[in-house]
């Protein structure tokens, strides 16, 4: 008998005019829909007459449920993969049936539609050059600050997700971590209230700390302005005693032309005059 597929459905995240003639076709013939909630899931299906069968797989059921898909998958069912709004696998537990399905040589088909991350970022005013996407961040607080230290130096734009209830915790995490740099904050993407506020983590603290946050939300903050770490490094040599700068380098293990090279680097000005300072400092001594 020949496998079944697994298709993974895109869905809208607001406005039901998102969707496509394929998605509506593939969840009309597949055998079973798996869906992230299916009383949520179930309002999409009725809007469009789709009377598919559906189950659901969730965080809390995906390994167990996962296993009965595989099976079905095996058997010959054909089974589309919904979440509660968007594209699955994307922050939702669709991530780990796709890992099952290639390991069990089962062939994984994506249906385009709607993702939050990608139309939150095209509408921020913030580079879309290069980004890194960050999901929902850990509860634990430790957790959190680990990841945001490691990506704190990337220039890269960076958009996370976030609920109501926790937005302004982890916009004051963002700003401790980030420093205040420059976000757009999106909710109700695609509905008829859609909103997107260009603003500094600064000001979205200002603001959350006095009015009640409403809303699934995306946030767009952007990578750091590598040219300004650069001259506040730059200022740092400046600000620093040639002599301690020269002691700093010769107690890494550097040799007296090593340290002055590197001196010379950090602070802009030609090796012969970094030479002559350190002869006068040490016939001072």
């Amino acid at each position: 008998m020949d496998k079944g597929k697994l298709y993974l459905c895109a869905t809208p995240i607001g406005n039901l005019e998102d969707v496509s003639y394929r998605l509506l076709r593939i969840l009309k013939e597949v055998d079973l829909i798996a869906a992230e909630d299916t009383r949520n899931s179930i309002k999409l299906l009725n809007y469009f007459d789709i009377n598919t069968k559906m189950t659901s797989y969730h965080e809390f059921n995906k390994i167990e449920k996962g296993i009965k898909l595989i099976e079905l998958i095996n058997q010959g069912k054909n089974i589309a993969l919904i979440s509660d709004a968007g594209t699955p696998g994307i922050s939702d537990p669709g991530e780990e049936l796709v890992s099952m399905c290639i390991e069990n040589n089962i062939k994984v088909e994506p249906i385009p539609g709607p993702v939050a991350l990608i139309n939150a970022l095209i509408i921020s005013g913030i580079s879309t050059r290069r980004f890194a996407f960050e999901g929902f961040l850990p509860r634990d607080k430790k957790e959190k600050k680990l990841i945001l230290e490691s990506v704190g130096k990337d220039t890269r734009t960076l958009i996370f997700y976030e609920a109501p209830h926790r937005l302004l915790s982890t916009l004051e995490e963002l700003k401790n971590v980030l420093g205040n740099r420059k976000i757009a904050l999106c909710k109700e993407l695609t509905k008829k209230y859609e909103n997107v506020d260009r603003t500094t983590l600064e000001e979205a603290i200002e603001y959350y700390s006095n009015s009640k946050a409403l809303g699934e939300f995306v946030i767009v903050v952007e990578g750091l302005d590598i040219n300004e770490e650069k001259n506040k490094e730059f200022q740092t040599w400046l600000d620093m005693p040639l002599e301690d700068h020269y002691k700093k380098y010769i107690n890494e293990g550097m040799d007296k032309k090593e340290a002055i090279k590197k001196i010379a680097k950090d602070r802009g000005v030609p090796k012969r005059e970094i030479y002559n300072s350190i002869l006068k400092l040490q016939d001072l001594s």
